[in-house]
């Protein structure tokens, strides 16, 4: 296999972490069982919106925790249940994560934003498939919403589906022709299939806009890299990532074009296709 056409295996190197499971809240016995204490009825309040704020700016496994808590208190909550998804992904807990997205559409079966997470959680575990029929029916509950189909384009791909892949990423570019993310979804599509000019050009395009999230550039540099372009994709890679890190990136890019010694580091390419 080229290097251009491995390219999105390449990328896809998402550092996740278990999350252990935690155990419910259970009521302690009286002492005295021959008295017992009258019970005590406790009603449990969702948090302020201040609260929830808050919670969004920790880490994934707090907010894991939080959020569950929340889901507890009114399992017809999408926003504490999208919470869910979102912190279980992100930690890798990919079981959880789709139980979670599931019950959420047993309450609420047309939310457009459960659906898509639950392609999302398909995706990131590598099973698009499973991904296909949660984007179909978000883009049919929302046509104009450019994320269902470029979710289905990256579920595509992993089908291997190539031409409904393709397809898909057009009509996500139809509807929003300037955003980074389907840029970059498709820049990673024509370099997984060799098109290395096409790619850099889509890269490029999705890169120079002010709203580019962080992996856009990194896999820019992911791609100049792989072309033997080390000091050009040594500068992007520097943009976003720590010294340490680039220097493991560069290492197993040098060990990939035959340039160096084969890297003894793992890579910390993150890929934003499938992410949307």
């Amino acid at each position: 296999m080229c290097r251009m056409s491995a390219l999105a295996a390449t990328a896809v190197a998402l550092s996740l972490l278990p999350l252990a499971g935690w155990a419910k809240e259970k009521a302690e016995k009286p002492a005295d069982a021959a008295a017992p204490a009258p019970a005590v009825a406790t009603k449990r309040t969702k948090a302020t919106p201040e609260q929830r704020q808050m919670a969004q700016r920790t880490d994934a496994l707090t907010r894991a925790a939080f959020w569950a808590r929340e889901v507890d208190v009114d399992p017809s909550d999408e926003q504490a249940a999208l919470g869910l998804v979102q912190a279980l992904r992100a930690l890798g807990n990919f079981d959880d994560a789709t139980q979670a997205a599931q019950r959420l559409l047993m309450v609420k079966p047309d939310s457009v934003e459960g659906l898509l997470e639950l392609a999302r959680v398909q995706i990131a575990r590598g099973q698009g498939f499973y991904g296909i029929e949660p984007a179909r029916k978000a883009q049919a509950l929302a046509p104009r919403d450019w994320r269902a189909p470029s979710l289905l384009a990256v579920a595509y791909e992993q089908a291997k589906r190539d031409d409904e892949a393709l397809a898909a990423h057009r009509q996500a570019q139809a509807l929003a022709p300037d955003n980074p993310v389907v840029l970059g979804n498709m820049g990673m599509y024509y370099a997984g299939h060799g098109d290395a000019a096409e790619a850099e050009r889509l890269l490029r395009a999705a890169a120079a806009r002010p709203d580019a999230p962080m992996q856009v550039r990194q896999n820019l540099a992911l791609l100049l890299g792989l072309q033997g372009r080390l000091a050009e994709a040594e500068k992007i890679a520097r943009q976003d990532l720590p010294p340490e890190m680039v220097a493991n990136n560069m290492a197993y890019l040098r060990a990939a074009t035959g340039q160096g010694a084969p890297a003894t580091t793992g890579r910390n390419w993150n890929d934003l296709r499938g992410q949307p």
